[in-house]
C-alpha cells in the first residue's frame, strides 16, 4: 500500500472510533441520569482505576500502556463531564442554555 492507501484506511478507522466514541458518551449519560437518580456522586475513583487497568490488560500494542492510559485519561474526563451534565442543569452551573464550556469560564 502507498501513502494515499494507508490514509484512506487511517479515515475509516477514525470514523469508526468517532462512532465507537458517540456510543460509549451515550452510555455514560445514561449512567450519568442513573447517578442523578439515586444521588450517587459522578467521579469514582475506583471505577476509573479499573477501566485503566482494563485499557493496559488489552493492550497489544504499539502504543505503550502510558499512552493508552493517557488517551483514556482524557476520555473519561469527557464522559464525566457528559455526566455532570445530567446531574446539574446548566443553568446551575451558570452556563447559557446554548452556551458554550467557554461561556462559562471552563479551562479548556
Amino acid at each position: 500500500m502507498d501513502i494515499g492507501d494507508w490514509r484512506l484506511k487511517i479515515d475509516e478507522i477514525d470514523r469508526k472510533l468517532v462512532e465507537l466514541l458517540n456510543e460509549r458518551a451515550r452510555a455514560a449519560q445514561q449512567i450519568g441520569l442513573l447517578k442523578r437518580d439515586r444521588q450517587t456522586p459522578i467521579y469514582e475513583p475506583v471505577r476509573e482505576k479499573e477501566i485503566f487497568e482494563n485499557v493496559k490488560h488489552n493492550n497489544a500494542g504499539p502504543l505503550s500502556d502510558r499512552v493508552l492510559v493517557q488517551l483514556y485519561e482524557r476520555i473519561v474526563d469527557v464522559m464525566r463531564k457528559l455526566q455532570w451534565e445530567q446531574v446539574e442543569p446548566a443553568e446551575k452551573r451558570g452556563v447559557a442554555p446554548h452556551g458554550t464550556e467557554m461561556d462559562a469560564g471552563a479551562d479548556e
